[in-house]
C-alpha cells in the first residue's frame, strides 16, 4: 500500500519501484515504528483528534500487531510494500478499518523515520554496550590468570622492554573502555524525539511535544523541526564509535596473529577458533582474528559513506537519506559480531610462558635497566645510553644475554659495573621497579585488576 498516489495519474514504473523501495532493510525497524505509533495515538488524542474509543482500539490492534512482528520480524522484509511505515499501517487498517486511516493524523514520515531510526540507534547503544562489557570481563580474567607472567614488549614492533602478558591484555581493555564511555556519550546525545516535527515544519495538531518525547524515553523535545527531520548525526557517531573500536579490536587481532605466529610462538588460539587448510594438514590458521582485522576497513568504510552522503545535503529532508540504514545496520551487526567473537578467542587463549619468556630474555629488554644502573653510579644518561649501546654490540657478537656476561667483559665498557648488575638485569626486579600508576609492576596490576572488577560488576 502506498502512502501517496493522489496526485499521480499514473503508478511508478516497476524498475523505479525495485530501486525505491526500502522495506527490505527497514523492515528492521518495525518493531520501533509500531511503538512511535503507539505513542503518537495517545499524543493526537490528547489533542483531540481521536476518540477514547478509537484511541483505544488503535492501540489495541497496534500492541497485536507488535506482538506478531516479535514472533516473526524478518518475513516482513518481502511483503511488497514501500517501506516500513507503509506495511504498519496496511496491517493496521486490514485490523481496523478506515480508522487505521487516521493515525497518520499530523505525521509525516520524515519525523517517523527519523523517530524510528533513533531508537533503533539506541537500542543497538545497549546491545554494544553488553557485548564491550561481556568482553571486557573476559580480558579481567585473562588478565587476572597470569599476573605476573612475563612476555615481551615492543615498539616499532622491535624488542623494546619487559611488560607481563596481563599488561598487554589490560592495554586492550582501556581502548574499550574508551569505547564505552563513547557509545554513553552517543547515548545521551541521541536523547531528543524528533516525532511532532511532521515533514519540516512541525504538525498543526496541539500535541504536547515534551510529553510525547517522555512517553518514548526521550529527554526531551526537539527544538527545531527543520533539523529534526534531516539529523543523522547520531547514525554519524555510532558509526563513528564502531569504527574507532574496529581499529581497537583490529591492532588486537594483529598483536595475537603476530604472537601466535611460528616464528613467535607467545600465545596458541583455541581450536574453536581457528580453522586448517585444505591442502596443508599441519596449518592451524587464525581465521577468527583475520577476519576480525578484515572487517575493520567494512566498518569504517560504512562512516565514510554516511560522510559523504550527509556532506552536501539542504534542509531539510531528502530521499539520499535513505542510504543511511543499510550501512548503519550492517556496520552495526559487524562491529558487535567482532565484539563477541574477540571473547570467544579469549575464552580459549594459552600463554605460552617459556616462549614469552625467552623473547623477553632475548631481546636485550634489560638493556634500559643497565644504562640506569650506570646513571646510578653516577653516569650522566646520554653517556650511559652510548656504553650500553656498545655492550649490547658486544654481546650481539658474542651471542650472549646481558645477565650472561662476566664482569670482566663489563669491565672493558666501564670499571663502575660490578656484581651488583646481576640483580638489575633480572626481568622479575625490572618489572616490580615500574611500581608507579599504570605501570607495568605485577602489585600495579593487581590494584588495577580489583578496582576493574569492582566497576564491571557493576555495569
Amino acid at each position: 500500500m502506498a502512502l501517496w498516489g493522489g496526485r499521480f495519474t499514473q503508478g511508478p514504473d516497476q524498475r523505479f519501484k525495485d530501486y525505491n523501495d526500502s522495506l527490505k532493510f527497514d523492515y528492521r525497524m518495525a518493531l520501533e515504528d509500531i511503538e512511535g505509533s503507539i505513542a503518537w495515538a495517545d499524543a493526537i488524542f490528547k489533542a483531540g483528534v481521536l476518540t477514547e474509543q478509537e484511541n483505544t482500539d488503535l492501540k489495541k490492534a497496534l500492541n497485536e500487531l507488535l506482538a506478531e512482528v516479535e514472533k516473526d520480524i524478518d518475513s516482513i522484509a518481502t511483503a511488497g510494500d514501500e517501506d516500513i511505515h507503509s506495511y504498519v499501517e496496511r496491517r493496521l487498517i486490514e485490523k481496523v478499518g478506515n480508522l487505521g486511516k487516521k493515525l497518520h493524523t499530523g505525521r509525516s514520515r520524515n519525523d517517523q523515520v527519523a523517530l524510528d531510526l533513533k531508537l533503533w540507534c539506541r537500542k543497538a547503544v545497549s546491545d554494544a554496550l553488553k557485548s564491550i562489557t561481556k568482553l571486557q570481563k573476559e580480558l579481567v580474567k585473562v588478565a587476572s590468570e597470569n599476573q605476573g607472567k612475563i612476555f615481551p614488549g615492543y615498539t616499532h614492533l622491535q624488542r623494546a622492554q619487559p611488560v607481563t602478558f596481563a599488561h598487554w591484555v589490560l592495554a586492550y581493555n582501556q581502548m574499550f573502555e574508551r569505547d564505552y564511555q563513547r557509545l554513553l556519550n552517543a547515548k545521551a546525545l541521541m536523547g531528543t524525539c524528533p516525532l511532532g516535527s511532521a515533514a519540516l515544519a512541525g504538525t498543526a495538531y496541539d500535541v504536547d511535544r515534551e510529553a510525547l518525547a517522555h512517553d518514548l524515553g526521550f529527554d526531551r523535545a526537539t527544538s527545531n523541526s527543520l533539523d529534526a527531520v534531516s539529523d543523522r548525526d547520531h547514525v554519524m557517531e555510532l558509526l563513528s564509535v564502531a569504527s574507532i573500536s574496529m581499529v581497537h579490536l583490529s591492532r588486537l587481532a594483529e598483536d595475537l596473529i603476530i604472537y601466535n605466529s611460528g616464528e613467535a610462538k607467545f600465545v596458541e588460539l583455541s581450536d574453536k577458533v581457528t580453522s586448517g587448510s585444505s591442502l596443508m594438514p599441519q596449518k592451524k590458521n587464525p581465521d577468527a582474528l583475520e577476519l576480525i582485522r578484515g572487517k575493520c576497513g567494512r566498518v569504517v568504510g560504512a562512516l565514510t559513506g554516511m560522510l559523504v552522503t550527509v556532506k552536501a545535503l539542504p534542509l531539510a529532508y531528502d530521499k539520499d537519506l535513505q542510504e543511511d540504514k543499510e550501512r548503519l545496520f550492517d556496520a552495526m551487526d559487524t562491529w558487535i559480531d567482532s565484539l563477541d567473537m574477540t571473547t570467544l578467542v579469549f575464552e580459549g587463549i594459552k600463554l605460552n610462558e617459556q616462549n614469552a619468556i625467552d623473547a623477553a630474555k632475548g631481546g636485550y629488554s634489560n638493556a634500559t635497566e643497565l644504562a640506569d644502573y650506570l646513571v646510578g653510579k653516577g653516569i650522566p644518561f646520554r653517556e650511559a645510553h652510548s656504553i650500553v649501546g656498545r655492550i649490547v654490540l658486544y654481546a650481539i657478537s658474542k651471542q650472549k644475554a646481558l645477565e650472561d656476561m662476566d664482569v670482566s667483559e663489563y669491565k672493558e665498557f666501564s670499571d663502575v659495573i660490578s656484581d651488583d648488575v646481576y640483580p638489575v638485569l633480572q626481568l622479575e626486579n625490572i618489572l616490580a621497579k615500574r611500581n608507579i600508576k599504570g605501570g607495568v609492576a605485577p602489585a600495579q596490576t593487581k590494584i588495577e585488576l580489583e578496582i576493574l572488577t569492582k566497576q564491571l560488576s557493576e555495569r
